[in-house]
């Protein structure tokens, strides 16, 4: 068995485990990470991309953020559209200046992959059999096989960081006696398509329709992004490209007209959505961040930018650890992660049933929906707290 030594070692090639990487590294702290996808996968896998100015400022600060500046789409607001008229919420106004950027999650992967490689930093891509050992100890360690089937690899290390998403190894490792987890299934998904055409608006579009919940979003001048509420167990093969297209003019059009942009549709699949926290984030040596702590509704835009608020305060943790002897940031991570992962729990949840259609509702309780969706767009002290939730509260440490 060969055996190495990390002051980190990183489970999971995520956002979470990737910025986390590089903010250790900014500050001098080793890390290791390994990854149970080859890198082809991870850098292909299409996923959405909102994130918050704080997320933006990460990037920034760490040095990689220079191709989302050049091609992201930066939105100063984004629209709400019912019964039949569009709505726009003005966050920059709102919010005192901060922007909403459209930079696809797999974009934020290639770059933060790149930097890594570039400072001569170490992912085990393709790796398998990942397990976790002595977490509640002093000297954690992982194992892995390179590709999948080679020999047995141990690494030992100070600490361990799980960011190794929903079904990964690390939150089993937390024991079930000490572990709550928190979990509501919606009755609904997404059914995404991807499109060659150019943009339809400039800005994301929010629709609740009678016949369900529909988004517009954008990826480049080229490639569009939109979604369509289906319910979770349905085919994709039920859905043609004629009858998709027919949704979405349906549940986009308003009484004023809109002309939605149609072009050639070449990935599509549907989604399902569940809300999840588990409690605690932390056990002994291992850390939880991410998706292996906490999945969100993507109507929120928050799962990308909670993994990024994770670490930035285990990263604070581990540099008062290291450099003055301190433990107690890392004792309180659990606390200070789960305030602002439930405050986002709430806000995703809120989005969610305010935007699609529960078919099981009342005729009063549809009414009831629509008056909120009013109140939010009609009340400034509404609107305010709607923009400051999507652009991104700031972190809270205390």
């Amino acid at each position: 068995m060969g055996i190495t030594r990390t002051q980190v070692a990183i489970i999971g090639a995520g956002p979470a485990g990737l910025l986390l990487a590089h903010q250790l590294h900014q500050i001098g702290i080793e890390s290791v990470i390994v990854e149970s996808r080859t890198r082809e996968e991870i850098e292909g896998t299409i996923r959405a991309g909102v994130l918050e100015q704080g997320t933006v400022d990460l990037m920034n600060r760490l040095g990689v953020g220079d191709r989302m500046m050049k091609e992201g789409h930066f939105h100063e607001g984004f629209e709400l559209r019912f019964n039949g008229k569009g709505h726009r919420i003005n966050a920059h106004e709102l919010t005192q200046g901060k922007y909403i950027t459209v930079y696809a999650q797999h974009e934020v992967i290639k770059d933060l992959v790149a930097a890594r490689l570039r400072q001569g930093g170490t992912i085990h891509f393709n790796v398998g059999d990942v397990s976790l050992h002595d977490v509640d100890g002093s000297s954690p360690k992982i194992r892995f096989r390179p590709d999948k089937d080679g020999e047995l690899q141990e690494i030992h290390c100070d600490f361990i960081a799980g960011c190794d998403g929903f079904h990964g190894p690390s939150r089993p490792a937390i024991p079930q006696s000490i572990r709550t987890e928190y979990q509501k299934l919606y009755p609904f998904g997404w059914l995404g398509i991807l499109t060659e055409a150019p943009p339809s608006a400039l800005e994301l579009i929010y629709a609740n329709h009678d016949r369900g919940f529909a988004l517009l979003s954008t990826r480049s001048p080229q490639i569009q992004r939109l979604y369509l509420q289906v319910d979770a167990k349905d085919d994709i093969a039920n859905w043609s490209d004629d009858r998709i297209w027919s949704e979405l003019h349906t549940r986009l059009e308003t009484r004023e007209g809109f002309n939605l942009i149609e072009g050639p549709i070449f990935q599509k699949g549907i989604v399902s959505m569940r809300s999840f926290v588990c409690d605690p984030m932390q056990y002994g040596r291992l850390f939880l961040a991410g998706d292996a702590a906490h999945i969100v509704p993507p109507t929120g835009a928050k799962g990308l930018n909670l993994a990024a608020a994770d670490t930035q305060f285990l990263v604070r943790g581990l540099e008062a650890y290291y450099k003055q002897g301190r433990p107690d940031l890392l004792e309180r991570y659990t606390e200070v992660c789960l305030r602002r992962v439930w405050k986002a729990e709430r806000f995703s949840m809120f989005m969610t049933n305010l935007l699609h259609r529960n078919f099981d509702h009342s005729p009063f309780e549809r009414q009831i929906q629509l008056a909120e969706l009013d109140y939010v767009t009609s009340s400034r002290a509404a609107s305010v707290s709607l923009a400051e939730n999507y652009v991104g509260l700031p972190m809270q440490y205390d």
